[in-house]
């Protein structure tokens, strides 16, 4: 093999170049996630401004062009040169990585971003942005095109009044980076937004969208994360009427912690550093976490009201039915994990379990009735949790799988390599016969299940594991469930929902769905779940045989043969009607078929939809019903 590895083989990418050259290490990567992720940098650094007590008010505007604008009223951007680059301070910001004012001294002492490449990361990644700085009574300006170059060094373009301040940041994504797409989805720039709100009591943000006629949101929350946990159990009946609410500062590291149970059997809790969603959860997490459980077990044991013989209340019994919002800001977090949302600082710790440990100690001293009823849902938890466990003897694998339900057996595939493995979910016999018959039997398993599993939002993990195809999903899946799960040993990389493209099927889809996001959420989460895409129509004309999924693909189709063509349009049958070889060549073979990846980009809007469409509270169902039925021809559940 020749040496061709030369001196001159080694690149340097100056500036911003290297952002643009490996996108993905600096925003995750180029697709609609990637694209929001600019907006969030930006917003940010506006947020900082609030958490630092200057900024009350921040607008985002959604341009017909997609182009984006984020102003605030803070101090605005400084605009004199900065000593150490020789150029703008605007300009530094905006074209230089790792410049800005969150490493230390005044600027910030808390900030959601660390490490200054937000502003110029959203610069080199765009197609032209613009910066506006309100200051001392002048308008700052510059502009950047094609990937963060200046057009002109910034200069005052007119006059404002003295008390106006701020900054205003304008850019447009560059379609050659995000070729996937460059249209922002205003609902989830609104939950984001709305998110920060809740996280900042009184900030005040507002997000137009100027694509639309009078499409406008508003959010600000005086009561902070109180009313986060209200939204957050307005699906559900509480439990009792107060919203616990505590909070202190120790060391400068500030905790707070909003919680309040419901009748539900799923715990909703998510914590935050900084603005950033935990998702990994952390030190501030765990230290609340343990405090819960020892104020709970202490005070159940003090008063009587479990026995010294009993056993102690485990922390999964005393978050049955929680709704709990952990936010801490801390002057230097240090994150871990796989994806950088775990908080890391160990001092944390003890903080957060001091400061919640007194603040919910008094708040069950001060009420004994709140008090009881809370104890007496945990111990009905920790019951349920005993049931739980005996049951879940009868779906531990023994040997060699052999799993049968009520209406058939599951159709295994030879391959015992998870990675390559795939378990098709199908309704209905028929269905599964013909997929049994039409798959491929080495890497594709068949389980076919008749009618609609149990709504497990409705019932408990021991009333789900009572349920015989519940237990037969468990089994076939080989991970286990609850305290046993272990993804590690999940037998099929691809779970795959096959239902018909009706109200039934679409039915069974939800219930599946919600069984995996309750009690399977790690699979959900490590993007295992598929859809089926059965195709609506069948097109033929000639020898030839299109399929199409949608009625916009089948006009579009029709559209594009020549005028004279002769075609027949019919409506496919659903999957039970469907021979080996239709099923196979329309739905299954890994070469023709269409997928949809299930995943779970925000959880708390997921737990939100999932508790308004299938829990017990009838309200919000009817609410959400009567909202889109208007649009209820373009659902696809």
């Amino acid at each position: 093999m020749p040496n061709d590895y030369s001196d001159n083989d080694i690149q340097v990418l100056e500036g911003l170049e290297a952002v643009r050259k490996r996108p993905g290490m600096y925003i995750g990567s180029t697709s609609e996630k990637g694209l929001h992720h600019l907006v969030w940098e930006i917003v940010d650094n506006a947020v900082d401004e609030a958490l630092a007590g200057y900024c009350d008010d921040i607008e985002v505007v959604i341009h017909k062009d997609n182009s984006i604008s984020v102003k605030d009223d803070g101090r605005g951007m400084p605009v004199g040169i900065n000593a150490k680059t020789g150029l703008s301070t605007i300009e530094t910001i905006f074209t230089i990585l790792h410049a800005g004012g969150k490493f230390g001294g005044g600027g910030y002492k808390v900030s959601g971003g660390l490490h200054g490449v937000g502003a110029s990361v959203v610069n080199a990644l765009s197609s032209w942005l613009e910066v506006r700085v309100y200051r001392e009574g002048e308008v700052h300006y510059q502009r950047f095109e094609n990937g963060g170059h200046p057009v002109e060094p910034m200069h005052v373009t007119e006059k404002c009044a003295k008390e106006r301040t701020g900054t205003t940041v304008t850019f447009k994504a560059d379609p050659t980076i995000f070729k996937e797409t460059t249209v922002y989805n205003y609902d989830t720039l609104a939950n984001r937004l709305r998110e920060l709100a809740f996280l900042n009591k009184g900030l005040r943000i507002i997000l137009i969208d100027e694509r639309e006629e009078e499409k406008k949101d508003t959010f600000c929350y005086n009561g902070g994360i109180i009313e986060y946990v209200a939204m957050l159990n307005k699906n559900k009946q509480a439990l009792h009427d107060d919203i616990i609410y505590v909070e202190g500062n120790e060391n400068g590291i500030s905790i707070e912690v909003a919680l309040q149970y419901n009748d539900s059997y799923n715990s909703s809790l998510y914590s935050f550093t900084n603005n950033i969603n935990t998702y990994e959860g952390g030190t501030h997490e765990d230290g609340v976490k343990f405090a819960l459980t020892k104020i709970i077990n202490n005070y159940a044991k003090n008063n009587k009201i479990l026995k010294d013989n009993d056993d102690s209340l485990t922390g999964d019994d005393c978050r049955e039915g929680l709704a709990m919002i952990i936010s801490c800001k801390h002057p230097d977090p240090q994150f871990e994990g796989q994806t950088k949302t775990k908080l890391g600082n160990s001092e944390v710790r003890k903080i957060a379990n001091d400061i919640f440990s007194e603040g919910f100690e008094r708040f069950l001293m001060e009420n004994p009735s709140v008090a009881k009823l809370i104890i007496e849902k945990c111990m009905t938890a920790s019951r349920a949790r005993i049931a739980a466990k005996k049951a879940r003897e009868m779906t531990r694998r023994k040997g060699d799988l052999d799993v049968t339900n009520f209406y058939g057996k599951l159709a295994d595939c030879k391959s015992k390599d998870a990675s390559i493995s795939e378990i098709f979910l199908v309704e209905g016999d028929s269905a599964g016969g013909s997929a049994i018959k039409g798959r491929d039997s080495m890497t594709q398993a068949i389980l076919p299940l008749r009618g609609k599993i149990l709504n497990v939002e409705k019932a408990r993990l021991d009333r789900a594991l009572s349920n015989e195809e519940i237990r037969t999903i468990i089994t076939a899946f080989g991970t286990g469930i609850g305290e046993e799960f272990n993804l590690d040993k999940l037998r099929y990389h691809k779970i795959i929902i096959m239902t018909d493209a009706d109200v039934d099927g679409s039915h069974i889809r939800v219930l599946l769905l919600t069984l995996f996001y309750r009690f399977f959420k790690p699979i959900v989460e490590a993007g295992h779940i598929y859809a089926a895409q059965p195709p609506l129509f069948v097109i033929k004309h000639g020898k030839t045989i299109k399929y199409v999924l949608t009625e916009e693909e089948k006009n579009e189709y029709i559209q594009s043969l020549s005028p004279n063509t002769k075609y027949d349009v019919a409506r496919m049958k659903g999957l039970g009607e469907m021979d080996a070889e239709e099923l196979n060549e329309t739905t299954m073979d890994i070469n023709k078929r269409v997928l949809r990846q299930i995943t779970v980009d925000d959880a708390i809007a997921a737990d939100e939809i999932f508790s308004k469409l299938m829990g017990e509270e009838v309200e919000p169902r009817r609410e959400f019903i009567s909202t889109n039925a208007p649009y209820a021809k373009n659902l696809d559940i």
